[in-house]
């Protein structure tokens, strides 16, 4: 469903509270941090805000519980929706959190991924490379292009670089829900799918696997979404509006 002028203004205040909470979930990040301890942070920050997690108890019909924290926190090959816990990261950690919000009723969604202490070269590399390709989606988010050129874009960048993206998993609407029409997936063709329009907002959220391909594998937990193959992984997320004069990233600082 398309959101009025007023709508998307609400939206970007949800969105700047995430933006929030991210940094100060990145500027507290360490060697011996704990997810749990990061998690603790983001609550904070959200409450202060006069705001609420959005996935602190989301049950969606693929999981046995409901989601049990306020971010996700995804170490090493863990892809997407990793369960907070109290294990310490370790030096070279790739680590991706992703967080929701809820502000007046209305969502702000986006993801981050960045190393703890000293990284590998080529952990580095694929972060660059999963970021580069959720600046590109974002730069074919404009009215009259299509779903499907976001998701060439996406895939793209993936296929340049020998990344995967994992299969079934990608970006989304966002609004009053957290998960709203249209899907918006990390590969596809351009020129196919929903046209663009301006009220549109979507989150645009490419997820890359170092060791390509497209299968993952989901944990005993019904949550934990990771490689196959052990291989690391990246996860970039913005929710953006489309207006006519192009692409307005909500969750940016």
């Amino acid at each position: 469903m398309r959101k009025t002028a007023g709508e998307i203004e609400a939206l970007r205040e949800a969105g700047r509270v995430v933006a929030l909470a991210h940094r100060a979930m990145r500027e507290a990040a360490g060697v011996g941090t704990t997810p749990l301890e990061l998690d603790a942070i983001a609550d904070e920050v959200l409450t202060a805000a006069g705001a609420t997690s959005a996935f602190r108890g989301y049950h969606p019909h693929f999981a046995p519980s409901p989601f049990p924290g306020v971010i996700c926190a995804s170490v090493n090959d863990v892809v997407v929706h990793g369960i907070p816990d109290g294990r310490p990261l370790a030096e070279g950690d790739v680590l991706s959190i992703d967080l929701g919000a809820v502000l007046d009723g209305w969502v702000g969604d986006a993801a981050v991924t960045f190393t703890v202490g000293e990284a590998r070269s080529e952990d580095l590399e694929l972060i660059r490379r999963t970021d580069e390709a959720l600046a590109a989606g974002i730069a074919a988010a404009r009215p009259g292009n299509r779903i499907g050129d976001i998701a060439a874009a996406i895939g793209a960048v993936a296929a340049a670089h020998g990344y995967g993206t994992p299969a079934g998993w990608g970006g989304h609407g966002v609004g009053r829900e957290m998960h709203e029409d249209p899907s918006v997936p990390n590969e596809g063709r351009a020129g196919r799918g929903l046209v663009l329009k301006p009220g549109l907002v979507i989150a645009i959220e490419p997820m890359f696997m170092a060791g390509g391909g497209h299968d993952v594998g989901i944990d005993a937990d019904g949550w934990t979404v990771r490689t196959v193959d052990g291989s690391r992984a990246a996860h970039s997320e913005h929710t953006i509006a489309i207006t006519a004069e192009g692409p307005r990233i909500l969750t940016a600082p």
